[in-house]
């Protein structure tokens, strides 16, 4: 009888596990994608696009978003771009290391791919800003449907969401994200609930299920058809999270989550709308809300605005996660990142990175005021990110995985064709507000390539007069200066020159330590560097000792830690008896070959105010000591 009872209990905790699994993945994940159905077909219909609110073309029209929730989400990121994950983790930029390792024998390629990505990372910030303002300002908006006379206070409402939500940011969201799974597992089933109730008035409107309604309205419409995928893209928005987020739940608790609730739910909703318009076409100027019974109304504009502020904490974390991997690959000045959670590794906050995005929401929402005109910005960053994931996905399926051209190429074809198709609809929106996120977009790129050019360049500039190790070891075997007891760390980019904190240090000084470890970080193209492959040291002789450490693009660089797990006997890394020599560097513009000399100058700006090796590397203030040195680029 116990027997039998603890096996009962077993099963129904194994079988809790992939439902609380399921749940956490629906209140993280698509919050973006969940919230589109507020705005995407009022945009449609009321957006200035000309579409006919009759038979066809809500018919049409639902086609189109049927089809391309099928094709780009259930077939595309579901079956492709999640099964193109870097050890677990996903996101453009893990997506963008995997490509490059994939590429590696191809100089030229691996150049054109690493740009893809930076493309696709710069632009996911744009629409880190776009999402928040619009989802926001699309739920509030609802109240103007319940009051009359308040739609003045639909953008200061807006801005104190907003704000607040900015604000709670660097206290965690560990605490209120356990909310978020069962209030967006509520929102879905409230989405389907509405669909139904909307269907079942005019049950006609499931014959869009049929694609060809989508074919004849493109050849009813020619000149309608493409701009109209710029509108009904919308229903995509999010699509890139559900990759994004793959390291936080993995690939099977996203795809169930998605085939089980969130595209029934979605379908069901878009549906109902259609429904609606089908019997009053004057509800397309808010057919989401105008499709609940009036007494539903005010409850549905409370959970709306839950919902997405919940879409929007998952987009600014996904923002914060993209930085710390393109910080840790080396595109991105360091900065410091606090860790709001002691049990997710994952759970941080990038003060910098938080502030930006507060104050390109507040002008967003300031300078657009509704989520209708908000949406002429939206879709170029979303759109342009896709293609740039559907480039990286083809070389690695390509390079790395070896898959047979004549399946891949037609499949990759038809992404690379939709995804194409859905972007140039949108680049005419970068006349009538789209230019933002594009700004945005190009603004970043400049500063990640800058920064990565920089840091290659003053590499080069510092071993132009670096001094060969072997040479100096000899020196002082034949010169030995006095040595002191302790340890000296000294941190170098290259492990076979002597670092100029050392010949500083030697100058000033006049004393060596008894060992002298040349310490190198070094970052691999995977999340995460097992503890056994860590740790790499090599004896000079003469006390002299080099040491590589390596870590991957999500592990946490703390240097003093990792060299505990050096257990050579000749090093001693106790606290107490181990002095960190850093060295800090500011870079004079010259007439040099390099950069231009604005990027030169860019760059010396950026790299006095990125942060020091001492917080990054989590090194002991108290044992730490920087030299500086001046380096013209």
């Amino acid at each position: 009888m116990g027997q039998a009872s603890s096996q009962a209990v077993g099963s129904e905790g194994s079988a809790a596990k992939p439902i609380g699994m399921l749940v956490a993945a629906v209140g993280v994940v698509y919050g973006d994608i969940g919230t589109s159905p507020l705005y995407t077909l009022k945009e449609v219909f009321s957006g200035g696009y000309g579409v006919p609110v009759n038979h066809d073309g809500v018919l049409g029209i639902l086609a189109l978003i049927f089809w391309s929730l099928i094709w780009v989400v259930s077939i595309k990121y579901m079956m492709f771009v999640l099964r193109a994950d870097n050890q677990g983790e996903g996101g453009i930029m893990a997506l963008t290391a995997l490509a490059r390792r994939a590429s590696a024998g191809h100089a030229r390629l691996r150049t054109l791919l690493v740009v893809c990505g930076l493309i696709g990372a710069a632009l996911f910030y744009g629409d880190s800003m776009i999402t928040p303002a619009i989802s926001v300002l699309s739920a509030i908006e609802g109240l103007g449907l319940a009051f009359d006379g308040i739609d003045h206070w639909v953008v200061p409402l807006s801005l104190v969401v907003l704000v607040a939500l900015f604000l709670i940011q660097r206290h965690g969201t560990a605490r209120i994200g356990i909310l978020f799974g069962p209030i967006m597992v509520t929102w879905f089933l409230v989405l389907g609930a509405l669909g139904v109730y909307g269907i079942l008035q005019h049950p006609e409107v499931l014959q869009a299920l049929n694609p060809m309604w989508g074919v004849r309205f493109f050849m009813v419409h020619p000149g309608m058809g493409v701009t109209i995928l710029g509108a009904v893209v919308l229903a995509l928005t999010g699509a890139e999270a559900l990759y994004a987020d793959m390291g936080h739940f993995g690939r099977k608790p996203i795809a169930r989550a998605w085939f089980i609730l969130v595209l029934p739910a979605l379908v069901l909703n878009y549906f109902g709308q259609g429904a609606l318009l089908l019997g009053d076409p004057a509800a397309a100027r808010n057919p989401f809300y105008l499709l609940a019974p009036s007494w539903a109304l005010i409850p549905l504009v409370g959970l709306s605005t839950l919902a997405t502020v919940i879409a929007s904490q998952a987009v600014i974390s996904g923002a914060f996660s993209l930085t710390r991997q393109a910080i840790q690959l080396g595109y991105i000045p360091r900065m410091h990142i606090q860790h709001t959670s002691s049990a997710e590794q994952g759970q941080i906050y990038i003060g910098a990175v938080n502030w930006a995005l507060m104050v390109g929401v507040i002008l967003l929402v300031l300078g657009f005021e509704s989520s209708g005109a908000l949406a002429s910005a939206y879709g170029v960053a979303v759109t342009g990110t896709m293609l740039m994931t559907t480039i990286l996905v083809s070389a690695v399926m390509l390079l790395l995985w070896k898959w047979p051209p004549i399946l891949a190429v037609p499949v990759l074809l038809g992404f690379l064709l939709v995804d194409g198709l859905y972007f140039a609809a949108n680049v005419p929106k970068i006349l009538q507000g789209g230019a933002f996120p594009v700004i945005a977009g190009l603004a970043l790129f400049v500063l990640m390539t800058t920064w990565k050019r920089g840091k290659q360049l003053l590499v080069e500039r510092i071993d132009e007069g670096g001094l060969p190790l072997p040479i100096f070891i000899s020196s002082i075997a034949v010169q030995p200066p006095h040595r002191v007891q302790g340890t000296a760390v000294f941190l170098t980019a290259r492990p076979d020159a002597v670092p100029h904190a050392l010949l500083h240090n030697l100058l000033h000084n006049q004393v060596l330590h008894e060992q002298v470890v040349l310490l190198t970080v070094v970052y691999e193209d995977i999340p995460r560097v097992s503890p056994e492959r860590r740790f790499e040291v090599d004896s000079y002789g003469e006390g002299f000792f080099r040491v590589i450490l390596h870590f991957g693009f999500t592990d946490e660089p703390d240097v003093p830690q990792a060299l505990k797990l050096c257990h050579l006997d000749e090093l001693d890394f106790s606290p107490m008896r181990t002095t960190y020599f850093l060295s800090r560097e500011t870079v004079i513009a010259s007439k040099l070959e390099g950069m231009a000399r604005w990027r030169e100058a860019l760059f010396a700006f950026m790299l006095k105010n990125a942060n020091g090796n001492l917080r990054f590397f989590n090194l002991p203030v108290n044992r730490v000591i920087e030299l500086g040195t001046q380096v013209e680029m």
